[in-house]
């Protein structure tokens, strides 16, 4: 059975609200009531459009995609933050969600006191928070200042103590969104070799991320969104390379003729252009391809 499944699921949000307080929705009420005021069709932005997928326990998946695709959606659905307005989507086991950095903590409890909390949110019982704090602590860091209200911590304590809980939680699926970013190097490092350990022990892992390399580097599948819907589904790089071409598609000008102003002292490039592996035209290369520079100079 499958850790986690999305099948044909669709997520739509409504652009704009008519309503910020009771008070205007009363207000808005008793005006159309009075005929003062017709009510609005506001537009509706489909994030995500009839989406299937699934992950089994042990098993890494990435998704990638440009801003607006729909990944931080799937993951709030996954979680169970958001509900799908059509499709199912189904997990298995105990799920521990790193979305947000400092998500579920309060600012005026202190780092030891937000661990409870979060913890027991997460599922954890009073003993095994108990029996975990101190390898908690160890890997965020925060030893120092484990009784100092987290309102002052930086944001990469709270990415740190965040990640640190939701780690320790064992959980069957873990959903981890861009934020690690925040992060040193050397806590990303460790964060990395934490998800992989995980994913060794069964866990299931759903990685939302920015970061091609470092999806790369543990995940064994990846999905490519575009627009809400599913592009490509299979290994890292090509995942990737189909990534950078949608991208490319749409943001990128391929300069080819140049003026005959475009060189100095004697010296004009006339034209340039880059082929890949099998010689065709390329307006992108995917990470460890062949790529293949002309140039036409004028000396």
């Amino acid at each position: 059975m499958a850790a986690v499944k999305f099948d044909r699921v669709s997520k739509r949000f409504r652009i704009g609200e008519q309503n910020d307080s009771l008070g205007d929705l009363l207000a808005g009420g008793i005006r159309r009531l009075l005929g003062r005021d017709k009510p609005r069709e506001r537009e509706c932005f489909l994030a995500l459009n009839e989406v299937s997928f699934e992950a089994a326990s042990g098993e890494a998946i990435g998704i990638i995609g440009p801003n607006g695709a729909g990944k931080s959606t799937a993951l709030k659905l996954l979680a169970g933050i958001l509900r799908p307005d059509a499709g199912e989507v189904t997990s298995q086991g105990r799920k521990a969600a790193l979305i947000e950095v400092g998500a579920g903590f309060h600012g005026d409890l202190t780092g030891r006191e937000n661990i409870n909390l979060n913890g027991i949110i997460l599922g954890m019982s009073r003993g095994e928070i108990r029996s975990k704090l101190d390898s908690i602590v160890a890997f965020a860091g925060i030893e120092r200042f484990l009784d100092t209200p987290v309102k002052r911590y930086s944001s990469g304590m709270y990415a740190r103590l965040g990640f640190s809980i939701a780690a320790h939680v064992d959980p069957d699926v873990l959903l981890v969104d861009e934020v690690l970013s925040v992060g040193d190097a050397m806590f990303r490092v460790r964060c990395l070799e934490r998800m992989r350990q995980l994913v060794r022990d069964g866990a299931c892992l759903v990685f939302v991320t920015h970061d091609l390399e470092q999806m790369r580097a543990i995940c064994g599948r990846t999905i490519v969104l575009e627009q809400g819907e599913v592009s490509f589904d299979g290994t890292p790089s090509a995942a990737i390379a189909q990534y950078l071409m949608a991208m490319s598609r749409s943001h990128c000008v391929r300069p080819t003729d140049l003026t005959e102003n475009g060189g100095q002292e004697g010296v004009q490039v006339k034209r340039f252009g880059v082929r890949d592996g099998f010689g065709d035209e390329a307006i992108c290369i995917g990470p460890d391809h062949f790529v293949q520079i002309e140039l036409d100079i004028r000396n």
